[in-house]
């Protein structure tokens, strides 16, 4: 997994409430396992209309939010189902991390695990960050994982809350499965010890 320490990025206002997952990735285009492929769908509801062509009002469309990386929403973000495939679609469009004043429990525990910062600030700073997102080209913030804080270079300077396990989890990208492999020499002396058993017999 893609360690996350020091961010700095463009920022893309996305002023909606409760964007619940399948409007982050609709249910139809959940049809692989792999993690890649998915941020051609992201928002698709939102980006297309029904023929397929872009919906020219969506914020995403904008040429000033290209190549964005940093996405700002309203509360309660990725609510609704549990599918990782939301997060997936986020990271894969480019995004490196979303800041809201809340998450759905389940959509943070699923950015936890593959690397994406799920950032918690205040309704009063996640709106001065929106603001300055929608009315300053090339807004950009830096999000500092080792020190907890949102900045940018016209004087915010936010904290944020994190648990420090999952801290540490994304400062050295680590998954579940890279928790385990650091302890893979006390499991091959485990299993050096404890041989398979035999084969039951019918």
């Amino acid at each position: 997994m893609r360690p996350f320490t020091v961010h700095r990025g463009r920022v893309a206002p996305l002023d909606r409430v409760n964007v619940d997952t399948d409007q982050i990735i609709p249910k139809q285009f959940l049809k692989r396992i792999e993690k890649a492929g998915f941020g051609q769908f992201l928002f698709y509801d939102w980006r297309f209309g029904a023929d397929g062509k872009k919906s020219g009002d969506f914020v995403l469309h904008e040429p000033r939010y290209e190549g964005a990386t940093v996405l700002v929403a309203g509360k309660n973000f990725g609510c609704g189902s549990s599918r990782e495939h939301a997060v997936w679609a986020l990271a894969d469009f480019g995004f490196r991390a979303v800041i809201s004043s809340s998450f759905a429990d389940i959509f943070a525990n699923n950015s936890t695990k593959n690397g994406f910062l799920a950032v918690r600030l205040t309704e009063d700073e996640v709106a001065t960050v929106m603001k300055r997102a929608q009315d300053i080209d090339n807004y950009e913030v830096t999000i500092d994982l080792e020190k907890c804080e949102v900045r940018d270079d016209r004087g915010l300077l936010a904290k944020f809350p994190i648990d420090e396990f999952v801290r540490h989890c994304l400062l050295n990208g680590l998954d579940d499965i890279g928790l385990t492999l650091q302890h893979e020499a006390e499991i091959a002396e485990y299993e050096n010890h404890h041989p398979a058993p035999a084969p039951l017999r019918v």
